[in-house]
Parts: C-alpha cells; sequence; structure tokens
C-alpha cells in the first residue's frame, strides 16, 4: 500500500510525517479579481503505516451535501486515522462552489474532462493536478455526489459490475442501494479505474440542498469502510445498516408525457408494482388532471421534486431487475 513502504509523504509541496497533520494548498488559478483560491487538502496521518484514503466532493460545485459529508468527517475527527492518512477535499469545484454552480466558469463540467491537460481548460488543469498531485498517493477512494437540479436520488452506492474488491466495500459501505453502472468516459471515476485506484461512488440527495437522512448515510458508509480498513478510531462506534443492501443492475427512466404542474406521490427508496399512481401532471386552471403511473415494478430511486415539468422530464428513475 501507498503508505507503508516510505515515512515521509510528499504531496502538494509538503513533506508529512507518520503522525502529522497539515492543511496542504490545492490552487489551480485566481479569480478573475487577482483574488488567490485556497483548495484545503486537510492530510492526517497515523504514527502506524498502513492505506490511504482520499475522500473527495464538490467536483459539482452545487453538490453541497456531498461537501457536508466530508466536513462533517473532519468536523467530527473520524478522518484522524488509527492507522495509514486520510486525506479529505470537501470541495475540488471552488469556483463552481463559489457561484452555487455545477460547471466551472467556463461551462466546463469537471467531471467530463479527466484525466485533464495541464495546458487545456480551467477544469481541465484541475483535472491534471488532481489525477497527477493527489491520486498517485492514495489506495482507497471515496468520492460523493448528489443528484441533478430538482431531482432527489436515493443514497446508492455507485460501481460497476462484477467487481469483486469493490463489492465487496460497497456492501460493507450499507447504503440502502448499490447501482451497477458503467464508468462514463473521461470521468473521475472512469480514469480512477484505468489507474487501478478503486473508488466507491456516494450518490444522494439533490444539488443545492443539505439532507439529514443522506448526510448521515454517507457518514455512517465512511466510518464501516475504514473500520473494515482498520483505519477508524475506537472511539466511534460502528453501526450496522438496518437493512441489507439492494442490488440493482438495470434501471430506467419515467418521463412526463405531459408538461404542466407535477406531484409526486411516492416516497424515495419505496418499492412499487407496476401499475402504482407515482404522482399526477396538472395544469393552473383546473381542468387537467393526468395520474402517472409505473410501468414496471422495482425501486424509486430517483424522483423529481420541481414543481413545474415539460413532456420528456425524467420524473422517476424505477429499477427494473434485481
Amino acid at each position: 500500500m501507498a503508505d507503508t513502504k516510505k515515512d515521509t509523504l510528499n504531496i502538494l509541496g509538503v513533506t508529512i510525517k507518520p503522525g502529522e497533520s497539515i492543511e496542504a494548498n490545492f490552487d489551480v488559478a485566481n479569480l478573475h479579481t487577482s483574488t488567490p483560491v485556497n483548495v484545503p487538502v486537510i492530510i492526517e496521518r497515523s504514527k502506524k503505516s498502513g492505506p490511504v484514503v482520499l475522500f473527495t466532493a464538490g467536483i459539482h460545485g452545487d453538490e453541497v451535501n456531498g461537501v457536508e459529508i466530508v466536513r462533517q468527517l473532519i468536523a467530527k475527527g473520524i478522518n484522524k486515522p488509527k492507522l495509514g492518512t486520510i486525506i479529505c477535499m470537501p470541495v475540488i469545484n471552488i469556483f463552481g462552489f463559489i457561484n452555487l454552480k455545477r460547471e466551472f466558469p467556463d461551462g466546463r463540467d469537471l467531471n467530463r474532462v479527466f484525466p485533464g491537460s495541464p495546458n487545456g481548460s480551467l477544469a481541465s488543469r484541475v483535472a491534471h493536478k488532481l489525477i497527477h498531485d493527489i491520486v498517485p498517493h492514495v489506495d482507497y477512494i471515496m468520492d460523493f455526489h448528489t443528484g441533478g437540479s430538482g431531482r432527489f436520488n436515493a443514497p446508492q452506492i455507485r460501481i460497476v459490475e462484477n467487481e469483486g474488491h469493490l463489492n465487496k466495500l460497497a456492501k460493507i459501505f450499507g447504503a440502502p442501494f448499490v447501482l451497477y453502472s458503467k464508468n462514463l468516459t473521461k470521468s473521475f471515476r472512469h480514469t480512477c479505474t484505468k489507474l487501478k485506484k478503486p473508488m466507491l461512488l456516494f450518490e444522494g440527495g439533490k444539488s443545492l440542498h443539505i439532507d439529514d437522512l443522506i448526510t448521515n448515510t454517507g457518514v455512517n458508509g465512511a466510518k464501516r469502510v475504514l473500520n473494515h480498513l482498520g483505519m477508524l478510531s475506537s472511539k466511534f462506534k460502528v453501526s450496522t445498516p438496518k437493512k441489507d443492501c439492494i442490488l440493482i443492475n438495470q434501471s430506467k427512466w419515467k418521463r412526463a408525457k405531459y408538461s404542466g404542474m407535477f406531484k409526486a406521490s411516492v416516497k424515495i427508496s419505496s418499492k412499487v408494482q407496476k401499475g402504482d399512481i407515482l404522482g399526477n401532471i396538472t395544469d393552473p386552471y383546473g381542468k387537467f388532471n393526468y395520474f402517472v403511473k409505473a410501468d414496471n415494478s422495482g425501486y424509486i430511486i430517483n424522483v423529481n421534486e420541481a414543481p413545474i415539468v415539460y413532456q420528456g422530464d425524467a420524473l422517476f428513475h424505477i429499477s427494473t431487475k434485481l
């Protein structure tokens, strides 16, 4: 493992010895006002050698619930390992976070430009720095995301199917759902997979929103994985998930047949049967009321919480095969 063969860790221009705690700076560019932007990287090392785990969030600047999960790991001291090293990067896309926007100021999605380039766009440069200056030092990665604008994701771990080691870690994490999904080209997960750096990608909640259930699921899952690796301090208790995680390898979106005012009537994570009413679409004048029904039985893993929808908008993400 990356932390067992040498006493010192040299990263982002700083040297961290066993037992030390350091806040490094992941700086790429100033604001347009020439104001420096400091992106803190919190590094905690035990005196005992062991794995190096990286916690990341804020790849999309509006996904604040992921940022909150990593913040709590730091604030509660969960990131102080019994052995090995824990690196926390709560906000990678600081430029989007400042403006509460998903993308970078140039409109690029950071999670679609990996592995990046030192001479490319701002997003590409950030991706390159992350891949070349941070990722080579780590053994495991947990990356925290949320759903898109107005769409609430059930807490879930996303991994590629038939990856035995990741499948075991995903079950240990203990989120209600494990969604098997292919790695998107030029995503952070895809690049880390190519570099043979195992990653658990957590999805939960929606953008510009902090939800206690999602936060608790993320924090408790991180604790379980750290405990499995022998890194969690003995002062922290590890809870057992209330239910076994549900494995999902196929799913599809239920889309709006009409435009109008929308209200969901089913709860996130619930199981529905084919033909069940999921919600309804109405008009502002009380003349129209269309009931949205399930095309198949399955679990609701995403709900659109927007009050207004247009024909073709995604309303529900439903598992189709377990």
